[in-house]
């Protein structure tokens, strides 16, 4: 069977690959039906990933049909449809004994540091997969997406009396809206794409949005929209080290900055003028929990999340070489592409 592999920065090809063997314990062998394409993804091609490990086969946002099972396995049946956790933990570092399965210190994310779902059979743990057999395969592929948001939103705990602010509204910080807006939290989104920002008002419910200048304009221009108070949670999407940055400025007083966001540059910001003055706290979001998941899907199946905004392109297993670049051109519109693997 074919495989897409990722060699290098900037090459794809296909390549062949075994049909895997039959299930070991505690293992599942899926189908792969739909693969979501993400930052992650975008930035392992582009060589901006950080973690990112090559060659490798990508693909970590899965909607896949269970095949079969190993020995032991009762939470899942052949037939099955499924999303994917697919943050593979080792289960016996101190992280995994606390619970903290996201940042496992062995960790491993299918298509990032292990290869990934853009094939049609391969086998992954029992435990990581999710049955849903109300989502379709591509609702399933848009789970992992959500949980990353989750994860974050978790992170800041907004409380209903406050304000939230997302700042970048691609994938990842539309994911982490929709849980801001679950809160009952105020919401408002910043992003210098005017395209973007018309996306989150007209599908998303968002009333209050701000354009992104990258200047001390957007400090001034949140001010406005707050009587000064600012916003007590701040969670960035963007990956940027220099909103990351200027994202302490539009903290309220005691107010939490999420960073959901990955950059490789280092950040820096002033402490005695903002960060010890108004008494913030700064938090990492990294991945997302095995509840995280079981959440989303409850969440969709109850229409509390609607997905039909988020998919706005296709592309069939066979065409992703060569639609794959056409993703990353802003001009393109893209929320959410979704690879649909052959039957």
């Amino acid at each position: 069977m074919q495989a897409l592999l990722l060699e290098e920065p900037k090459h794809f090809r296909f390549i062949d690959v075994p049909e895997p063997q039959s299930p070991g314990p505690g293992e599942a062998v899926v189908r792969v039906h739909a693969v979501g394409i993400c930052g992650t993804d975008y930035g392992g091609y582009l060589g901006t990933m950080p973690f990112f490990s090559y060659p490798r086969i990508p693909g970590h946002e899965l909607g896949v049909e269970v095949v079969a099972v190993g020995p032991g396995v009762e939470q899942v049946k052949p037939g099955d449809r499924c999303c994917v956790e697919p943050y593979i933990n080792c289960q016996a570092c101190s992280s995994c004994r606390r619970g903290l399965t996201n940042c496992c210190q062995h960790h491993q994310t299918l298509g990032v540091h292990c290869d990934g779902g853009l094939r049609p059979l391969f086998t992954v743990p029992a435990r990581k997969l999710h049955p849903s057999p109300r989502l379709t395969h591509e609702q399933n592929a848009l789970v992992e997406t959500l949980a990353i948001g989750c994860h974050a939103v978790d992170r800041g705990a907004p409380q209903p009396d406050e304000t939230v602010l997302v700042i970048g509204a691609g994938p990842i910080g539309l994911s982490a809206l929709e849980f801001a807006k679950l809160s009952g939290a105020r919401v408002i989104v910043m992003d210098m794409a005017p395209g973007r920002l018309a996306f989150v008002r007209e599908k998303m419910g968002v009333a209050e949005t701000v354009a992104a200048t990258g200047t001390d304009a957007d400090a001034a221009a949140l001010a406005a929209l707050t009587d000064g108070r600012m916003c007590d949670v701040v969670i960035d999407a963007t990956g940027s080290n220099r909103s990351m940055a200027a994202a302490l400025s539009l903290c309220s007083f005691g107010g939490r900055l999420v960073y959901v966001g990955i950059t490789q540059a280092d950040l820096v910001f002033p402490h005695a003028p903002v960060m010890h003055r108004r008494e913030l706290t700064l938090l990492a979001s990294r991945n997302a929990l095995s509840r995280d998941f079981t959440r989303i899907i409850a969440l969709i199946e109850e229409g509390r999340i609607d997905t039909r905004p988020w998919i706005t392109h296709h592309t069939p297993f066979a065409d992703t070489i060569r639609a794959f670049p056409a993703f990353l051109d802003p001009a393109s519109g893209v929320i959410k592409a979704v690879v649909e693997m052959p039957a």
